[in-house]
């Protein structure tokens, strides 16, 4: 790693902190002070005033909102994110267990959804020619209906008509085998898979038409290179250029937790933990989950801006 790359991850990593603290402080002032806040929650008169008064001791929140979050953050610096208001469990466990079912499913969506960028270059390869049409239709249409419509349309299909598909879930009880589990990851991983195919051949498309119209592009066949050559070495790389910084944010969009994905394809992972937590107002979670999805956005932007330097020399990192 080059000096300069390693001032540059040092100096964003410092960024990264400061702004980790000023999304946390907003989010715990904003749920402590919002209506229906856990002071308010705690206030059930269904709940014991002993028991109540119990409660609120062991979440500290008889003190003042500065004070916990200052303890809050205290706490969060050791991994200790509390428990769970519902089920009183801590809730680091709560998300290590979900945390493996968002990772299959956003790692084959996101595996799946590069395929996009060679479906891209063969569209520009084949510009103004039926194939091209085919996947331009394609992709409009895919752009036109919303992806977890068509996961529910297709779960529908699949519970009255086909049958191809489960209805949801990791895998059916009592059998849990490979075999199984692939099955029903299957759906949910192509449904989430479908942005990428659309959002990729539509990028790289245009950008491959614009970098194949450039003169080191010509000066390439000129010179007798093999057109193999000139298409990955001068023309996909300096396309996927602009999109290596789209890959990160796309990335931890999907391991944060897809909530309509999760949702709708009945998936136990961390978007529909957090869709939970709100309807339940477990606040710790809820607090866990905005700095964990927080801190993969800024690592995935991080690790973009690496990448970006890496597929394109001419990047200094000043």
């Amino acid at each position: 790693m080059s000096s300069g790359l390693t001032r540059y991850v040092v100096r964003r990593a410092l960024q990264s902190v400061g702004l980790l603290l000023l999304i946390s402080l907003l989010a715990f002032s904003i749920m402590r002070l919002a209506p229906g806040g856990p002071a308010q929650f705690m206030d059930d008169p269904r709940i014991g005033a002993e028991y109540r008064e119990a409660l609120r001791e062991s979440y500290g929140l008889n003190d003042p909102v500065p004070i916990q979050y200052l303890k809050w953050l205290s706490n969060v610096v050791r991994l200790d994110f509390g428990v769970s208001f519902i089920d009183r469990r801590p809730v680091l466990d709560k998300i290590g267990e979900r945390f493996w079912a968002s990772f299959q499913l956003a790692g084959s969506s996101f595996v799946l959804g590069l395929l996009g960028i060679p479906l891209g270059v063969y569209a520009a390869l084949r510009r103004g020619r039926w194939q091209d049409q085919t996947i331009r239709v394609f992709t409009v249409f895919g752009n036109a209906v919303p992806h977890w419509w068509l996961g529910l349309m297709l779960l529908i299909l699949s519970a009255t008509t086909f049958r191809i598909f489960p209805l949801g879930g990791v895998y059916t009880i009592g059998d849990g085998s490979l075999s199984d589990r692939l099955w029903h990851l299957a759906l949910p991983a192509l449904i989430g898979a479908l942005g990428g195919w659309i959002g990729y051949s539509r990028y790289i498309r245009s950008e491959m038409l614009d970098v194949l119209g450039q003169d080191y592009v010509r000066t390439g066949h000129a010179k007798g290179l093999e057109p193999r050559d000139v298409l990955i070495r001068h023309g996909l790389r300096n396309a996927l250029i602009p999109l290596a910084t789209m890959l990160g944010g796309i990335f931890t969009l999907l391991l944060s937790g897809s909530v309509l994905f999760e949702t709708t394809f009945s998936w136990p992972g961390l978007g529909r933990m957090t869709v939970d937590a709100a309807f339940q107002r477990d606040y710790p979670v809820l607090m866990a989950m905005t700095v964990l999805s927080s801190t993969l956005a800024i690592m995935g932007n991080l690790l973009a801006d690496v990448a970006y330097g890496w597929i394109d020399p001419r990047v200094r990192y000043d």
